[in-house]
């Protein structure tokens, strides 16, 4: 008989507790007293070669979950890089007078922009003069000798064409000369007050767009909402060209990419793709290096409406897209020219080793918030428990989280908390009462489920055995909040050469994820038992008054032990909740939202009554990541609720069932009155029952 005894393994209280010591922060010494960005070491690596690359394609894109940091970490590495000014460039409209529809760009160093603007003003205004005097000075109706005018425009133009030398600049003076002169015989039949009030000299205005006269370090614009005019700038629709009062140059504006021209910007990709043909057309503006202004909320025929289209002005900016994974995965997967364009790819892990420098780090966040929220003392029992929600949140004991922005909500409500009961510093019991305050006002399903389940309206037993159902567990989400329930797994079985029907997936209501996890399960039965004989069965699984689609395969180890139960006709425990994935193996495996889903176990079983002998079968690999709440901490070390880590299926089969799962002997065979032998037994007489001749 030695080969049938088992052992049950539980969890021991002391390794259930989780906690940060108090001395945590005597022990981290020094605290930084700026931080910065924590432990990100591979982004801040990315963005730093990404920012300092001025090659073609060095955007980047920067990929994480939000809260960790990284528009703060783009805005850190960028600060050192914009002090080289360089490629700083005035940007202008003017007047085309070969093309009006077409106005021209003339772009020129930081401050000559608005020098060359107001020499134009200045000139304008000595040129109505002169024309003044010519008009003041002939006979009535005389003309004025166009070269004559064109001379004298000349000799005001030309210390400005010497100035600015530019071969753009140079030939637009030139086309000023000439509509000068061509403009003679008009001004010929005015008298000077109608000079002075001509439209005719707006044609020689400038529209400076870009202004950097008084920049002392490259722009850095965070795009906040990205549409066609933020980024690419606008032109006024019903824009006449023979209209001199509104010429088309007058009509440009610019936008957020002509404003970063020569250094940095920032856009968010989400939003960047709600907008339709956005990307399209950035990718345009990536792809030639020079920005064509629109006049379209689309970017489709643009500026088809005012007929302006003005010429594209050459830039030098770095992109930086800010997204999540699964965007940045969808650009890879469906842009070809993705990768071309955004060489620098910057990921922000959601979770950080809980080493000496990010504990340190962590602690110097906290000190920080309290001193630029103003907030109330926070005690170090306090930060230690900051740091324990830091590592629930991470899902890991080893591990902290790198959303920072969730250790500073739970410090703001702590604060509120403190000062509700007149406290004058935030201890550890603040940081708990803050806690449970988010669980209560964010638990309204999760009680209105519970007193379902209490009510009897939600069939679930948590006491006896029965055969074919399991309790798993499983993790709803309510916005930020999120809670476990558990939910009733049952499986029947019939002769039949279906095998395992997916009842979820036959109702459009399983993902395929949780698909896969059946196909497992009919694999594991075929290793483990259909050895000599073809596995013949009709076996349905459903997950009972669920009405939502499942998906996931952290409950293919709970279906698992319904499928044995019903193919051996073997009672299972109900008191004991169960959670984990299994592969073909019969090998357990790690799960995720393990302490919620232990905690809404737990708080059935309370509402229900405590017998004792409740619990909840768990992966050994997820030992790692519980930090439960207190209360459930409380009931272990009391041995009023219990926790098995396990390895195997056949652990969890001996637990639900209390009886020995068996091992094969050298002949192959599983020992009588085993688990296995019972359900090999049953496998076997129902491929016999399905056999054509039966």
């Amino acid at each position: 008989m030695g080969e049938l005894a088992f052992t049950i393994r539980e969890l021991a209280p002391e390794d259930a507790v989780f906690s940060y010591p108090v001395s945590v922060v005597s022990d981290h010494e020094p605290i930084p007293a700026n931080p910065g960005i924590i432990g990100q070491p591979r982004a801040l690596r990315a963005l730093s070669m990404g920012m300092a690359i001025d090659s073609a394609g060095y955007n980047i894109f920067v990929s994480g979950d939000p809260g960790t940091g990284r528009q703060s970490a783009v805005l850190q590495v960028a600060q050192p890089l914009r002090g080289d000014t360089g490629k700083l460039r005035d940007i202008a409209y003017v007047h085309n007078f070969l093309k009006p529809d077409s106005p021209v760009v003339l772009t020129f160093p930081p401050g000559d922009g608005a020098e060359f603007a107001s020499a134009m003003k200045t000139f304008t205004f000595r040129l109505q003069q002169k024309i003044k005097n010519f008009v003041s000075g002939k006979q009535p109706d005389a003309p004025i000798d166009p070269e004559e005018l064109a001379a004298a425009s000349w000799t005001l133009l030309e210390p400005i064409a010497h100035r600015f030398d530019a071969i753009s600049c140079v030939n637009h003076l030139r086309h000023i000369k000439n509509d000068i002169r061509d403009h003679a015989y008009l001004f010929g039949m005015m008298d000077a007050e109608q000079v002075k009030n001509s439209d005719i000299f707006y044609r020689y205005g400038v529209n400076l767009l870009i202004n950097h006269a008084d920049t002392a370090s490259r722009p850095l614009i965070v795009e906040s909402h990205p549409t066609f005019s933020n980024l690419f700038g606008s032109v006024d629709p019903n824009t006449d060209v023979h209209d001199d009062r509104h010429l088309p140059y007058l009509s440009i504006h610019a936008g957020s990419l002509l404003e970063a021209a020569g250094g940095f910007m920032v856009i968010n990709a989400e939003e960047m793709l709600a907008e339709e043909g956005l990307w399209d057309s950035l990718k345009r503006f990536l792809d030639t290096g020079s920005l064509v202004i629109q006049n379209s909320s689309n970017g489709i025929s643009a500026n088809r409406t005012s007929g302006i289209r003005p010429q594209p002005a050459p830039l030098s900016v770095k992109i930086i897209l800010i997204g999540s994974e699964t965007t940045y995965d969808k650009f890879c997967e469906h842009d070809e020219q993705f990768l071309k364009l955004f060489k620098v790819s910057a990921e922000f892990d959601f979770a950080m080793p809980a080493n000496k420098e990010n504990i340190a780090g962590t602690i110097g966040f906290i000190r920080r918030t309290v001193a630029k929220e103003r907030l109330l003392p926070v005690s170090d029992d306090a930060i230690a428990e900051l740091l324990r929600y830091s590592s629930w949140y991470a899902e890991q004991r080893n591990e902290l989280t790198t959303q920072l922005s969730f250790v500073s909500d739970l410090l703001q409500e702590a604060d509120y908390w403190a000062r509700q009961s007149d406290a004058n510093v935030i201890d550890r019991t603040k940081v708990v009462r803050a806690m449970d305050e988010r669980d209560y006002v964010s638990g309204i399903t999760e009680s209105r489920i519970n007193s379902e389940i209490a009510a009897g309206e939600m069939i679930i037993m948590l006491k006896g055995t029965k055969t074919g159902m399991v309790n798993g567990l499983a993790v709803m989400d309510r916005g930020a909040a999120s809670f476990g329930t558990p939910t009733v797994i049952s499986a029947t079985v019939a002769p039949g050469s279906e095998g395992i029907v997916n009842i979820e997936h036959e109702a459009g209501l399983s993902g395929e994820i949780h698909d896969k996890g059946l196909l497992i399960l009919e694999g594991y039965l075929r290793k483990r038992y259909a050895r000599s004989f073809p596995l013949s069965i009709y076996a349905g699984i459903c997950f009972e008054q669920s009405y939502a689609e499942v998906d996931g395969d952290s409950a293919s180890s709970s279906e698992l032990f319904a499928l044995l139960s019903a193919i051996g006709e073997i009672p299972v425990r109900q008191d004991i909740a169960v959670t984990g994935s299994v592969n073909q193996m019969g090998e357990i495996q790690p799960v995720g939202g393990i302490n919620e889903k232990i905690s809404g176990f737990y708080k059935i079983c309370a509402k229900m009554g405590l017998t004792k002998h409740q619990g909840v079968i768990i992966p050994k690999q997820n030992i790692n990541s519980l930090i439960l709440p207190y209360d459930v901490l409380d009931a272990i070390e009391r041995h009023a609720f219990h926790l098995y880590p396990i390895e195997t299926v056949d652990e969890g089969m001996q637990i639900l069932t209390n009886r020995p799962a068996g091992v094969r002997n050298a002949k192959g065979n599983f020992p009588v009155d085993t688990l296995n032998r019972a359900i090999e037994d049953r496998l076997r007489k129902l491929y016999e029952l399905s056999r054509p001749n039966s």
